[in-house]
């Protein structure tokens, strides 16, 4: 029996979130009885170890004695933009709800209090149907596309079904009878959108809760659908281990740091709900001998002032995620699920044998003809020693507006004209640093080659480039040389090259050569590896910061 009060209840539902919405009914409803909540997922790329986090908070809202429902989103895996064939919806929801219990039951959380539903049980239904052409009515597209905008894939040319998606997950809070719906904060548009449009249909508006997101390897968000961003729940032993040593890890920087946040979020909730509270670095003797650390706070304080190593805070973690993943890895070593595992997610097919190409003619095979179809020995050995920093395109730009972000507390949007036909949007996170006027008619150095990422909604089409201190607490921007006009672009000498029209995440080129950025001491002139960042008017500093990182 529950013994805890409704205070109580309401502290222990709402600790650890981002944010909720609808407190004072939430509040409401426990005077009178337990709430009803539900969490869903869409069925789609294989469930990673981010999901943990959900998973830790759905036990404390079993302990607060909520009537918990998991929702499989069977027809959202497939509406957005067909992240889920059809033909493997069926099999890839067993496979969600197989490895989501094995998650549950490894934290010691009971599944039997659990209530598991699959979307297309009721989604199909009549009165559901009916509900969706009517919310079909009075939606505008305007407001659809914004409220999937950081959930749903965004395409150029978008399908009409990544605009029924947020009308779905709405109508789902009605048609699964709760009190409030739980998410990530990424889910926060498609939460206040159900808040807007439920009464419209005569639906009672419902509370939200938004967790935390566990951030990817390399600082992005963590997603199914990018493999070097996230850590499977399958994965073995060695393949976390490797994953984790490649995930960025500055010395000292705890602001941007996914070791620490995974420790944060995944590792010391779990440990709290088996009452534990130590974490243990394993080392030889000869390296020290093993560290412990009591609670969250004296990992992060030692790492913070550089008295815990990268390698060190790695290696412990892996440890941690390995004892917690091994029960899972047991489970799924049966025939029938290792079977499933196959069928839901089969592995790509092999790219067929090249043909073996046939001997050429005395007129084929002559000089003339390989020189048309060979590149020149001069051409290959000039790809081979072209620096990897020259596939950046590093250009200066001029910041011409600057905005509040509308969704984003601490975020600007800025307009920047970079010497192309129209101005780039880009989005940044130095609401903190500067203010609009400071930034205004500053001459900027822009990283314009990422893969355009959409933030809060908005999507960035390139980035400006910053020296911090190692506190992150002061930013500055880079200065270009005098006399500089947007589009100058900066160079390596020593490593001219062209750069890559876009980057390719995969590649990681930006991770790999954005550590070895930095401002020189002294003088705070802008290095790549002891060499100046330079155009043809001059050298690029920055203002105050020596010594600095440059990101």
């Amino acid at each position: 029996m529950n013994t805890m009060n409704p205070d109580e209840k309401f502290n222990l539902i709402t600790r650890n979130l981002q944010e909720y919405l609808g407190g004072d009914e939430m509040k409401k409803i426990l005077q009178e009885r337990d709430l009803k909540v539900y969490w869903g997922t869409a069925t789609t790329g294989k469930p990673h170890i981010g999901y943990y986090v959900a998973m830790t908070k759905l036990a404390d809202m079993l302990q607060a004695g909520c009537h918990v429902t998991i929702l499989f989103a069977d027809l959202h895996a497939y509406l957005d933009n067909m992240k889920a064939p059809w033909e493997l919806l069926r099999l890839r929801t067993k496979y969600y709800e197989a490895v989501i219990k094995a998650m549950l039951t490894s934290i010691g959380v009971p599944i039997e209090k659990l209530t598991f539903v699959v979307g297309s049980s009721y989604q199909l239904s009549e009165k559901y149907t009916l509900d969706v052409y009517k919310m079909l009515a009075m939606v505008t597209e305007h407001d659809a596309k914004k409220a999937g905008a950081e959930v749903v894939k965004q395409v150029e040319s978008p399908f009409m079904s990544g605009l029924v998606y947020p009308l779905l997950q709405a109508l789902d809070e009605e048609y699964l009878d709760v009190d409030m719906q739980f998410g990530g904060v990424d889910q926060r548009k498609i939460f206040t959108f159900a808040e807007k449009y439920l009464p419209h249909l005569g639906y009672k508006k419902r509370a939200h809760l938004m967790n935390v997101m566990l951030g990817g390897l390399s600082g992005s968000k963590m997603s199914s659908s990018d493999p070097d961003s996230k850590i499977d729940l399958l994965d073995d032993s060695k393949t976390v281990r490797k994953k984790l040593a490649k995930a960025f890890c500055e010395e000292g920087n705890v602001d941007d740091n996914p070791i620490l946040s995974f420790l944060k979020v995944v590792i010391f909730p779990i440990m709290s709900l088996q009452n534990q509270n130590t974490f243990v670095i394993q080392r030889a003797e000869k390296f020290g001998g093993n560290i412990q650390f009591e609670g969250f706070e004296a990992v992060f304080n030692a790492f913070k002032d550089k008295k815990l190593h990268p390698a060190d805070l790695k290696s412990g973690a892996a440890d941690a995620l390995n004892a917690l993943l091994e029960p899972i890895r047991k489970i799924f070593e049966s025939e029938e699920l290792v079977k499933l595992t196959n069928e839901a997610y089969p592995p790509p097919a092999k790219a067929a044998p090249k043909a073996k190409v046939a001997k050429q003619d005395s007129a084929a095979s002559s000089p003339k003809a390989a020189k048309a179809t060979t590149p020149t020995a001069a051409a290959v050995a000039e790809d081979a020693d072209a620096s990897i920093v020259s596939k950046l395109d590093i250009v200066v730009g001029k910041i011409l507006e600057v905005s509040a972000h509308p969704d984003a507390d601490s975020l600007y949007v800025e307009k920047i004209d970079v010497g192309e036909a129209e101005p780039r949007t880009v989005v940044s996170g130095l609401r903190k640093y500067m203010t609009m006027e400071e930034m205004k008619g500053k001459h900027v150095l822009v990283l314009k080659n990422l893969k355009p990422a959409t933030m809060r909604g908005v999507k960035s089409m390139a980035m400006l480039l910053c020296a911090s201190n190692a506190e992150n607490t002061i930013v500055e921007f880079l200065i270009p040389p005098a006399n500089s006009a947007p589009g100058d672009r900066v160079f390596f000498k020593g490593h001219e090259g062209t750069p890559e029209p876009l980057l390719n995440p995969k590649k990681k080129v930006w991770e790999t050569v954005q550590p070895d950025f930095k401002t020189r001491e002294g003088d705070c002139v802008a290095l790549w590896k002891g060499i100046e960042f330079q155009t043809e008017k001059g050298i690029v500093k920055a203002s105050t910061l020596a010594g600095a990182s440059i990101r």
